[in-house]
């Protein structure tokens, strides 16, 4: 790669070539997950509110180490743009050994996670069914982390092609094992619930391989000096514990107060965790896409950070905001216009009462989201701009503020205010609209243009 072809305007043409794959990327991951809960529903709500619950509990337990791996992606981009291209895989060899050290940390936290459960309240057979199914994921998370690796350092080098080919043949061997043995196809055993657990492993782990076989070719090999980066560099290691643990913390942090939300909606009643679970699906459609573009910004301000390129830095922010508003507007059309088809999707094969109450609460909460659908892209992209840059501390504490006030005010309307489900979501809707504000605010402040990563 060189500099004529890595600085070329942080336009948007620059940006879609880094984010379309990345996008593409975030979508397939958001439909394996979406595609798992769809399979569920077709055997029960309850099933479908165990998968939802024990995979946002699986990522709970990883997102610390993942927030730190992932600020590699920044790191990386900050030494390509520096010319310094042997210190982007010394970057990627620290971050194997933090997801090596991760993995058992991760499994000792497992009794943590059930206590969580029992403190939420949730109905004996959805922690029948949750339990199983954590209880199987909780064993693949290394694929997770030792993903998060070679992700970060492929988006970090622009390299994002190789991450959507991996995504793509991730989601469609997760979809069509799932399928397979979710509901005892081609002569195979019906698994239920431990079919979805036993499918996603399989896939994420074939997506695996394929990052493992584009780290090791020979082009990259030699390019970034692969074989010349196993070694313990201590100053390396310093920058992504350091600009690192923010995000972790705020990853950690938010996904906790997310899930006590989703936990708190599904411990409420029984027609507020379908309407939740439905909710929280199609949210997650519209929302897990921007992140895409929130990792190219990310590797973009990086890499004109590192070059002291400040003007670029910021024209790459403006083209993700560009990009983002179109998707977002796309998503408010049908958030408004078919909340009842959405939600419809779910609905199981034979009639189930507690959906029917549930379907006119899900619709209500669908359109109650297009308030704040349009400002999740310039979100995502201020988020990016700060971690790009390493003002990463003030956004794990705006982020995680947020998260928790959010988490705490749907709490106590539900339970002891007795504000209807609606109206909870309605201080949810309400926060985000807020968090866009303050980190508008930050943005515009450029304080994140004085800080020098390398």
């Amino acid at each position: 790669m060189n500099n004529t072809k890595t600085y070329v305007s942080g336009g948007l043409k620059e940006m879609l070539i880094i984010a379309l794959p990345i996008i593409v990327s975030q979508s397939c991951d958001t439909l394996m997950v979406f595609t798992d809960r769809l399979f569920m529903s077709k055997l029960g709500a309850v099933q479908m509110n165990a998968v939802m619950s024990g995979g946002l509990s699986i990522y709970m337990m990883i997102c610390f180490f993942t927030g730190i791996i992932g600020f590699s992606t920044a790191l990386v981009g900050q030494y390509l743009g520096a010319n310094r291209k042997e210190m982007c895989s010394i970057t990627a060899a620290q971050s194997f050994v933090l997801a090596i050290i991760a993995y058992p940390v991760v499994l000792l936290l497992k009794p943590l996670v059930y206590k969580l459960f029992n403190i939420m309240g949730l109905s004996p057979e959805q922690m029948v069914y949750q339990s199983v199914y954590f209880n199987i994921m909780v064993y693949g998370t290394i694929i997770g982390l030792l993903r998060s690796v070679l992700t970060s350092y492929f988006s970090g080098i622009g390299k994002t092609r190789i991450i959507m080919v991996s995504m793509l043949i991730t989601m469609v061997v997760n979809v069509v094992v799932n399928y397979i043995i979710i509901f005892g196809r081609l002569g195979f055993p019906e698994m239920g619930i431990r079919g979805a657990a036993y499918g996603t492993l399989i896939g994420g782990f074939t997506g695996l391989l394929v990052l493992f076989v584009a780290y090791l070719k020979k082009q990259n090999l030699e390019e970034f000096h692969i074989k010349q980066s196993w070694k313990w560099r201590p100053d390396v290691m310093k920058k992504l514990l350091w600009f690192g643990t923010p995000p972790g913390v705020e990853q950690l942090l938010c996904i906790i107060a997310f899930n006590s939300i989703v936990l708190i909606f599904q411990s409420h009643s029984a027609v507020s965790a379908i309407a939740a679970s439905i909710t929280f699906s199609w949210d997650m459609v519209s929302y897990v896409p921007l992140m895409g573009i929130e990792i190219a910004v990310t590797s973009l301000v990086g890499r004109y950070m590192g070059a002291r390129r400040l003007d670029l830095a910021e024209k790459s922010a403006m083209s993700g905001i560009k990009i983002g508003l179109i998707f977002s507007i796309i998503v408010f059309i049908l958030f408004l216009g078919f909340p009842g088809l959405l939600v419809d999707v779910f609905k199981p094969k034979q009639f189930d009462p507690v959906f029917a109450d549930a379907r006119s609460l899900s619709i209500i909460m669908i359109r109650l989201a297009t308030i704040y659908v349009t400002i999740e892209a310039s979100i995502v992209v201020f988020i990016g701009v700060l971690r790009g840059a390493g003002d990463t501390f003030f956004a794990m504490i705006v982020s995680t503020t947020m998260h928790w006030m959010m988490a705490i005010g749907i709490f106590v309307s539900l339970r002891y205010l007795n504000i209807s489900t609606q109206g909870a979501w309605g201080i949810a809707v309400g926060t985000f609209f807020l968090m866009g504000i303050v980190f508008y605010l930050r943005y515009k402040s450029g304080k994140w243009k004085e800080i020098e990563l390398v």
